[in-house]
Parts: C-alpha cells; sequence; structure tokens
C-alpha cells in the first residue's frame, strides 16, 4: 500500500494549484464521496490518505477516472505505468 501512495502523492504532485483544486471538485463528485470539509484544506498528502481510507484498492481506478475527466491523458499514462494490475484488467478506462 505504501508504493500505492507514493505513486499517487507523485502523480498530485503533478498538477499545479487549480489543477488540484478541480481534482478534488471531481473526487467529491465520487461514489462513495469524501466529505467536503475533509477536502477543502487537504493538501496532496492528505488527500492520497483520504482516497486510500475510501476507495482502497479501487483508489488508482478512481484516479485515473478523474484524470481522464480533466484530459490528464499524460498523468494517467504515468500513474498506469506505475501502478500494478491484475493481468487482463487494466488503469484506463475504455
Amino acid at each position: 500500500m505504501t508504493a500505492l501512495k507514493e505513486h499517487l502523492f507523485d502523480t498530485l504532485k503533478d498538477l499545479v494549484d487549480d489543477d488540484f483544486k478541480e481534482f478534488k471538485w471531481f473526487l467529491n463528485n465520487e461514489k462513495p464521496t469524501i466529505p467536503i470539509s475533509r477536502l477543502e484544506n487537504a493538501d496532496r498528502m492528505d488527500t492520497v490518505d483520504l482516497m486510500v481510507q475510501t476507495y482502497y484498492t479501487d483508489t488508482p481506478r478512481v484516479t485515473v477516472t478523474i484524470l481522464e475527466k480533466m484530459k490528464k491523458t499524460d498523468l494517467v499514462k504515468k500513474l498506469s505505468k506505475n501502478i500494478p494490475v491484475s493481468e487482463g484488467q487494466s488503469l484506463i478506462s475504455n
């Protein structure tokens, strides 16, 4: 789980502040929802922790879904290379 958190953190570090704010907005609209009161002042490290607490092993898929909505395909590709997935599965949605 530590490696996953590190890769997610590295990905969020690549977002400028406005993009990070947009990422949290999309994150607040995912199900289950992370309350906006917990996301509002969360920095990148706190956001990763909240995501892993909420989505567990589904966190990479949620992250990719949001990055795709934001048209951040470079970050999707980077994350997809770093996160191992089971054979026959993909982080990138079709």
